[in-house]
């Protein structure tokens, strides 16, 4: 790797937040284990790991991405387990991002590629802007469910396998930086710059509330508001489009670095 990268790893819910509960497995306890062991092989490939919490303490979404912001990170990973209203009917893992665009959308792929060789079912890669750690997070974030908590088969998989799907994920975020390491271009479109962090911050959330993957970077000595990271032109036109209709002024920003 290039240059030594941060990854934050989150074990979801925690404390008295069990998350899914079936036939007394609690999902923090699933989470937490997984995490741990995700980020020690990170660790020992050169990754400088962080974590939300190793004990089973509680912290709101907010706080884990606060956590995240805070230490400057480069990913963000959460790990859960999924659940039905009906147990045992359904199966598989799938990665769930803020917007399947950029390199969360890489990272989210390549984590359920190499997780779809430890048995299970790959259901995909979901959008899900509502959730607050991958909506108030700055940097790529991506939410893993591995496996369904409240199925028997899903169970089995994870106890049998659990060495090899710690490794899948780990795999899916180390190919994550080896191919941002090539230096890839990609397009982003910039809203504002400003001398000042807060009026900066205050124009970022104001587009996250309209649902724009907005974010704050410092370059050339100003804070610049931008949107998206599209690898595709014709997706990236398409969002400055949408600013351009909510009455932003913008311009498209062409860059040959990672995030």
């Amino acid at each position: 790797m290039a240059e030594i990268r941060k990854v934050i790893i989150d074990a979801g819910h925690g404390g008295a937040e069990p998350g899914a509960v079936f036939q007394g497995r609690k999902e923090k306890d699933d989470n937490l284990r997984l995490a741990l062991a995700v980020g020690e092989i990170l660790a020992r490939n050169g990754v400088d790991v962080m974590y939300t919490r190793v004990s089973d303490v509680y912290q709101t979404p907010l706080e884990k991405a606060q956590i995240a912001n805070r230490a400057d990170a480069d990913y963000f990973v959460s790990i859960h387990r999924n659940a039905m209203p009906v147990p045992g009917t359904a199966s598989g893992i799938q990665s769930l991002v803020y917007e399947n665009e950029g390199v969360a959308g890489v990272m989210a792929e390549n984590i359920n590629q190499a997780l779809v060789k430890t048995g299970f079912a790959d259901l995909g890669v979901i959008e899900r802007p509502g959730i607050i750690v991958l909506r108030r997070t700055r940097m790529p974030a991506v939410l893993v469910e591995a496996g369904f908590l409240d199925n028997p088969k899903d169970n089995q998989l994870f106890e049998q396998n659990f060495n090899a799907i710690a490794q899948a994920i780990a795999d899916g975020v180390l190919e994550t930086i080896r191919q941002e390491d090539q230096e890839p271009e990609y397009y982003q479109i910039q809203v504002g710059a400003f001398p000042d962090r807060d009026m900066a911050d205050r124009l970022a959330g104001q587009l996250r509330e309209q649902g724009f993957p907005a974010f704050v970077i410092l370059d050339d000595g100003m804070y610049k508001v931008r949107v998206g990271a599209f690898l595709n032109l014709d997706n990236a036109a398409r969002m400055e489009q949408q600013l351009r209709n909510y009455g932003y002024n913008t311009y498209m920003v062409r860059e040959a670095a990672r995030l």
